[in-house]
């Protein structure tokens, strides 16, 4: 498995110093692997010190949360490893004054084990400590008591909490009663998508096959409690969230926050659509969330996946949720946007018009009998030849031409019949409908190419094939003016100007109409092949250079395949 690491054995120093050097208010404590605020106040002037830690491999935690307002110190051991006994001890003897410590703990044996003794031996000398631990792994609470499950994503909010109360001042026994009320109120559930792979390590600690996923996954690639078949978003969502909601036995109108945590190879796009899911799924239950987060904030290393994490809120949680800190990984406070959607100010009437809805007479009837057909073979040609496409794009691009085309399909089949009453206004409406459905570069290369064939064609009721040409003629410059390509690049171009010319001269040769287009067919054809052997010189694939010879350009191929497409279809029109 490759990874940016030196020597294995040093990540987690070398991770620490790289952290440090970017937040100025932590440093790293002597040769312990441990970030402590910087500076603290003289000792007798601290408030309680907050203390949490674990193995590394977690990131943006535990360093990430050090800070005034949540955590003093974070201990951080090898990686997926508790930290020892010693350095817990170094991190409580350097951040706690008179006022003591409270050390934040997930519920592992050596966590537990090595905290626990660190406080033993501080207390022996004089520090007052107290240990809260944090066992908010619902997924197996039908399989062991509450205080002997894991903890799990859902302590960064403990500290959060604990460490905005020890800020304004709370006395020891106070910050770890509040620390304790966050955890007995707390509940998260995460799903992996597939293993991590531990720095040093060749493969991944275990494999999902593609047609798996792991119920109730912890923090260091232990097993979940069910194996099962991968689901919808919202489905996963309404499981995670079922199980959290049971166990805390939420109500009606209760308030709760709501953290959708990746675990270190999700996208940010996969999680909005969790939190998404989340958010609605509460708010059918009448369970009010008053504060969300999004975003990857305890990971398993490179683990594909997500945690759901809802916290029970009074206003006293809330406040210290909202309190200030300076900890570079918190996100601030999480306000939710309860109005998502505003209508355009444009009226249905504007679109209306602009789809090009044309009143219904016996030629515009005529129109819209064989223009849908037509416009139909199109879309199950795009959508028939999607894998195709994206086989294509993927060599020489992004890889989004099948997906675009499939969402032009849609929409073509989506145009309503009425704005196809006139050549003109049918193609203004393919126009709009393009633009809209397609982003990246073919959505407006289609829409201009369209636009302007439709002004080409302007009023004329019964165009002949040189009209047509000529749309077409036009169509072809508005996609060169507007992408500064002409033919030979490795474009769209490369295949639509030879079908143009090709249809020209045949229908001034006077061939049927039929032969002329099948001509354009081939033409089409030849010169989407041609492309394979160019260097590509406008678009994503001029980026390849000579790397993208051997395989025919994914746009000009598109053009042949729509092309041939309305073949059966041109006598008619």
């Amino acid at each position: 498995m490759k990874k940016l690491v030196n020597d294995p054995s040093f990540v987690v120093r070398e991770m620490l110093e790289g952290i440090a050097r970017t937040a100025p208010h932590v440093a790293v404590l002597g040769d312990e692997n441990v970030l402590i605020r910087n500076p603290l106040p003289s000792a007798p002037a601290r408030s309680v010190a907050v203390i949490s830690g674990g193995g590394s491999g977690h990131e943006p935690a535990h360093g990430g949360y050090v800070g005034q307002g949540m955590l003093s110190a974070a201990v951080c051991g090898e990686v997926f490893t508790s930290p020892s006994t010693d350095a817990v001890l170094a991190a409580i003897r350097a951040s706690a004054g008179p006022n003591g410590a409270l050390l934040i703990v997930k519920n592992y044996t050596g966590d537990r084990l090595n905290f626990g003794l660190a406080a033993e031996l501080a207390r022996a000398g004089g520090i007052p400590v107290e240990i809260v631990i944090v066992a908010d792994d619902v997924s197996l609470r039908g399989h062991t008591e509450r205080n002997q499950r894991r903890g799990i994503a859902g302590t960064v909010l403990v500290h959060k909490i604990a460490g905005a109360a020890a800020a304004r001042g709370d006395a020891l026994g106070l910050v770890a009663a509040i620390a304790r009320s966050a955890a007995e109120n707390l509940g998260t559930m995460g799903v992996a998508l597939d293993g991590c792979t531990l720095p040093g390590v060749e493969k991944a600690g275990f494999r999902l096959a593609d047609d798996e996923i792991e119920l109730g996954m912890g923090i260091h690639g232990e097993k979940g409690v069910e194996r099962t078949a991968p689901m919808a978003a919202g489905v996963l969502t309404e499981t995670l969230l079922a199980n959290i909601v049971e166990d805390l036995a939420l109500k009606s109108g209760e308030r709760v926050a709501l953290l959708v945590n990746g675990l270190g190879a999700t996208p940010q796009m996969e999680l909005a659509i969790i939190m998404r899911d989340a958010f609605e799924s509460l708010s059918r239950r009448q369970v009010v969330v008053e504060r969300a987060w999004t975003g990857t904030f305890l990971s398993a290393l490179n683990m594909p996946g997500c945690s759901i994490s809802v916290l029970r809120l009074d206003d006293a949680k809330l406040a210290l949720l909202d309190a200030d800190t300076e900890a570079h990984a918190w996100p601030g406070i999480g306000t939710v946007n309860r109005q998502i959607r505003i209508e355009p100010a444009f009226s249905a009437a504007d679109t209306r018009a602009e789809a090009g809805a044309t009143p219904a007479d016996a030629a515009s009837e005529h129109w819209m009998r064989l223009l849908k057909p037509a416009l139909d073979a199109v879309a199950h040609a795009l959508i028939e030849n999607e894998a195709l496409f994206t086989d294509l794009d993927s060599r020489a691009g992004d890889g989004d031409l099948g997906a675009s085309m499939h969402r032009a399909a849609q929409a073509i089949i989506a145009v309503p019949q009425s704005a196809l009453g006139s050549p003109g206004s049918a193609l203004g409406a393919l126009s709009t409908a393009l633009r809209r459905a397609i982003a990246g570069s073919s959505g407006p290369f289609y829409a201009t190419a369209l636009l302007r064939a439709s002004r080409t064609l302007g009023e004329t009721a019964q165009p002949g094939a040189l009209d047509w040409a000529a749309a077409m003629r036009g169509a072809a410059e508005a996609i060169s003016e507007l992408g500064g390509a002409k033919p030979g690049d490795r474009t769209m171009l490369d295949a639509l100007v030879p079908a143009v010319e090709a249809l020209e001269n045949a229908v001034k040769s006077a061939c049927p109409v039929g032969e002329a287009w099948a001509q354009a067919v081939s033409a089409a054809e030849s010169g989407a092949r041609t492309t394979a052997q160019m260097t590509p010189r406008a678009g994503r694939a001029s980026y390849l250079g000579a790397r993208a010879i051997g395989t025919p350009d994914g746009g000009a191929v598109v053009v042949a395949c729509w092309l041939k497409a309305l073949q059966p279809h041109i006598d008619a029109v």
